[in-house]
């Protein structure tokens, strides 16, 4: 007998425990009745973490409820020109959505019979396609607060929503137009304004697999650029250089893919391979000519091809004829061949090979000597730093020494030079 009464006794407890749980989450009903937020709030968390009403869509489905009469009650403000909480409306905005896919999620298992009764999706998705625009308005928000991590939150779940699986098969759901790719790409930024890297690779990952829509913001080639930005801040060397040739063969007329690859095979030692990209990148942007054929003449000289070497540099010259870096690199060239032919003249015996070999020595020092000179008057005239004007200065100082040595008497450019380095003779 006492038995059976200690058995009743548990059945009533736990009988009026369930109950209580579920009179929490009818009261948490009630308060979001009354417009008590906070209450609501209260209860059902109570109700959220009780195993009796935790896997009850409902639950959460209320909970979804509370954030989003939050966030009608500031907007209805705002569309009335009332003075709304900015915050407080796009807070409630994002406490409703993790509640509504739980409850969704809860609500598509099966039951004991293996039948889906989802009761709450109907209600859940007209709301989020409701909601859906909001959430830019909220990263937008957030975005200017400087909270870049809850900016990408917001603009994170824009992107998300029309690919949830309560709207597969809905295509009109939602307009994917360029305004759907541009938040993409916010979302994708302010992750990186956060210093969330993992999170932005992850991102860029995703939209990098997903159609792209032509919008006036960014091109496709930008998702790939920030990729491989993104793997270089994190130190994977590998996924950088991955990526930097899937960018060079999916935009071969980029400006960063193939120069970006070329500096990293050459830093690479790797200068063969580099001088095939560079073929291709001249042949893509040949008005980067500059650049890309002076980066060629230095690869050539580095393998002592020093004509094909100053052909390169040449072409870069006839198009600009103002390049720095091909003026410096062409005048390089022929002193390292001048400093060649003096160490070898130093090693002869027969007079005669040393005055022919002082005369090869001398034309190539003044072949040199009108580039240097260009190139301290373009240098100067930017307004370049002292150290870019001193290293061409040590330079033209190098040349008028020995021609002067060689008897091609430099001494009065020579002193220019030297009072201009601020140097004793």
């Amino acid at each position: 007998m006492k038995r059976i009464l200690f058995l009743t006794m548990i059945a009533i407890f736990s009988t009026g425990s369930i109950l209580a749980q579920k009179s929490a989450l009818r009261d948490a009903k009630r308060a979001l009745g009354r417009d008590d937020l906070k209450e609501a709030r209260t209860l059902i968390q109570q109700a959220s973490t009780n195993p009796e009403t935790a896997t009850d869509p409902e639950t959460w489905k209320v909970m979804g409820d509370i954030g989003n009469k939050a966030f009608d009650n500031e907007r209805t403000k705002t569309m009335l020109n009332q003075d709304a909480n900015d915050k407080v409306m796009y807070d409630g905005l994002m406490e409703s959505y993790q509640p509504y896919l739980k409850a969704d999620s809860l609500a598509e298992l099966p039951d004991d019979k293996g039948r889906v009764r989802n009761r709450v999706r109907k209600d859940i998705s007209n709301i989020l396609r409701a909601n859906h625009p909001f959430y830019i308005n909220g990263g937008v928000y957030y975005n200017e607060q400087k909270d870049y991590k809850k900016a990408a939150d917001f603009f994170e779940v824009y992107w998300n929503i029309p690919a949830l699986p309560m709207f597969e098969g809905q295509k009109d759901a939602f307009v994917l137009d360029s305004t759907y790719q541009t938040i993409k790409y916010y979302a994708i930024i302010s992750a990186i304004s956060a210093e969330q890297h993992e999170r932005a690779l992850a991102m860029l990952e995703r939209v990098a697999k997903e159609p792209f829509i032509e919008n006036s913001v960014y091109p496709e080639s930008d998702i790939y650029e920030l990729m491989a930005s993104e793997y270089e801040k994190l130190g994977d060397s590998v996924k950088f250089v991955e990526t930097l040739y899937l960018g060079a063969e999916k935009f071969p007329k980029s400006k960063y893919f193939l120069p970006t690859l070329i500096n990293v095979l050459i830093r690479n030692g790797e200068g063969d391979k580099a001088m095939g990209y560079l073929d291709q990148a001249i042949v893509n942007d040949p008005s980067n000519s500059c650049d890309l054929n002076s980066v060629k003449g230095a690869l050539l000289a580095e393998k002592g091809d020093y004509a094909a070497a100053e052909a390169e540099y040449k072409k870069a010259l006839a198009q600009d004829p103002n390049c720095e870096r091909a003026l410096e690199n062409l005048a390089r060239n022929y002193i390292i061949q001048a400093q060649e032919i003096k160490e070898e003249t130093a090693t002869l015996s027969s007079r005669q090979q040393q005055v022919e070999n002082d005369k090869k020595t001398v034309e190539l020092y003044q072949q040199s000597l009108p580039l240097l000179e260009k190139l301290d008057q373009v240098t100067k005239a930017r307004n370049a730093s002292q150290q870019e004007v001193n290293g061409v200065l040590m330079l033209l100082r190098n040349v008028y020494y020995n021609l002067s040595v060689l008897g091609v008497d430099k001494s009065a450019e020579l002193k220019v030079i030297e009072d201009q380095l601020n140097l004793e003779n």
